[in-house]
């Protein structure tokens, strides 16, 4: 493949897949704590209606962009008040947050269909930008773009170096051991979901505001669940989730491609490619040795704890 056509498609390989890279780093977040929460659709659906509302009511992208985070961290609220405050399963209260965040975010956006909202636009990095073939490809994107790029070596610096980071890794791995150093495993569960809802919410306004700068329903278009997926790819580690959701944005953006020139292949066989990496992706990592999840993730713990 010459660069005529492969940098075109790498550069919306990086497009589609930061809306991805969001919510696979919120989800990371999440599960760091021992929490795992499948809502990851609705809460980037949340996300995405909230920061289109706001910019068409402010005109402001960037207050649209909190906005979208603040929800997101709301609507994951609701899954630490199921299952840290009710110990409810946390695999039922995240297949019923899908379902509720992404039917409320239809049903409140449905008279906003096909109207359009102040977003971000694309800010080439001077310099940068003129790099031969990498500058097109990263350095020519709208400011969410860029933030995505440091927002992984953050979080390794954060879960690695800094006080909370390793109090939450502690938390997935052993909550009776935080407990015995006299931490509140609790409050750090809390802080894991909201935070990840936060990044989650991040996610959904990508694809309101700079994605598509238009609402339409069911706009996250199953990205959620490919963000769950990819934390198992990623093996619970920020840098590597980056190559997973740029692969996914890569064979998102390659069967839009194919459909608009018009190839022989059925549409229903693109649309399912994605979806079939999904799954390719999770045997993959299930033959990984070494690469466990948090020993904690998916059990509940005392509210006093």
């Amino acid at each position: 493949m010459n660069s005529e056509l492969l940098i075109p498609l790498l550069t919306a390989a990086v497009i589609s897949g930061t809306p991805i890279l969001y919510a696979t780093l919120g989800e990371i977040i999440t599960e760091k704590a021992g929490v795992l929460n499948l809502g990851v659709e609705g809460v980037m659906m949340m996300g995405c209606f909230c920061a289109f509302i706001t910019a068409q009511l402010t005109g402001q992208p960037w207050l649209a962009f909190l906005a979208a985070g603040l929800a997101g961290l709301c609507t994951a609220s609701l899954h630490g008040l199921v299952c840290l405050v009710f110990q409810g399963n946390q695999v039922v209260s995240g297949l019923a947050l899908t379902i509720f965040g992404t039917g409320l975010a239809n049903y409140l956006g449905t008279p906003y269909i096909g109207l359009a909202a102040p977003g971000f636009s694309p800010l080439p990095i001077p310099g940068l930008a003129e790099l031969p073939f990498l500058g097109p490809v990263f350095f020519n994107h709208d400011p969410l773009v860029y933030l995505s790029y440091l927002l992984p070596g953050c979080l390794w610096l954060v879960f690695r170096h800094s006080r909370f980071g390793l109090g939450l890794r502690a938390v997935g791995q052993s909550p009776a051991a935080v407990l015995a150093a006299g931490l509140n495993a609790t409050a750090y569960r809390w802080g894991g979901i909201l935070i990840g809802g936060f990044f989650m919410g991040l996610g959904g306004a990508y694809l309101s505001l700079a994605y598509t700068h238009l609402w339409t329903n069911n706009l996250s278009a199953g990205r959620g669940w490919i963000a769950v997926a990819l934390v198992i790819f990623a093996f619970w580690r920020p840098g590597r989730a980056v190559f997973g959701a740029y692969l996914f944005g890569g064979i998102m953006a390659l069967q839009l491609r194919l459909q608009a020139g018009g190839t022989t292949l059925p549409s229903s066989l693109l649309l399912m490619l994605p979806y079939a990496l999904t799954v390719a992706v999770l045997l993959f990592s299930s033959w990984q040795r070494g690469t466990q999840a948090p020993a904690a993730l998916g059990t509940n713990i005392e509210p006093s704890s």
